[in-house]
């Protein structure tokens, strides 16, 4: 079997993988990293979602040998230390979660758009681009008021 090596969440990683393993099942299995969840297995609800190369991905569609090289960054790897990430803090803040499944993928996902499409970002964009990620639980409405205070919180973070 191949081996992979990448950096995940600023880590050199290698293991040992079969061809067919995906980066989501490279993560959990290989890596412990449970944070990243396993939803539907078909790309639909975004709960995988992980930053590759500063891109957001569902992980449950790109093959770990594919990240050979890669930079990969977790929900995990998005707090310093015991200091939450802005965007992990807004989501605690406005109760942007309650069962809890959706929320890494959903976390990551914002982050990307922030980066996509910066800080100022209205409900209907916002809502718009998390299309891709569902949540059985919480009718978006805190999920919107988390991302926009994220994305503001992101911002006064960079200054």
């Amino acid at each position: 079997m191949p081996t992979v090596a990448m950096t995940v969440n600023g880590k050199a990683v290698a293991g040992t993988v079969e061809g067919r393993t995906l980066l989501v099942q490279f993560l959990r299995e290989h890596l412990k990293l449970t944070g990243t969840h396993v939803g539907c297995d078909t790309s639909q609800c975004g709960c995988c979602t992980v930053h590759l190369n500063g891109t957001g991905v569902k992980s449950c569609t790109v093959l770990a040998l594919a990240c050979a090289g890669a930079s990969v960054v977790t929900i995990e790897g998005l707090a310093d230390g015991d200091t939450l990430h802005p965007m992990q803090e807004a989501f605690r803040e406005h109760h942007g979660l309650q069962c809890g499944f959706c929320t890494p993928g959903m976390i990551m996902s914002a982050v990307d758009m922030v980066r996509r499409k910066g800080n100022d970002l209205d409900a209907q964009t916002i809502r718009k681009q998390l299309e891709g990620n569902i949540c059985r639980c919480t009718g978006y409405h805190n999920i919107v008021l988390a991302v926009q205070a994220g994305a503001a919180a992101m911002k006064t973070a960079k200054a």
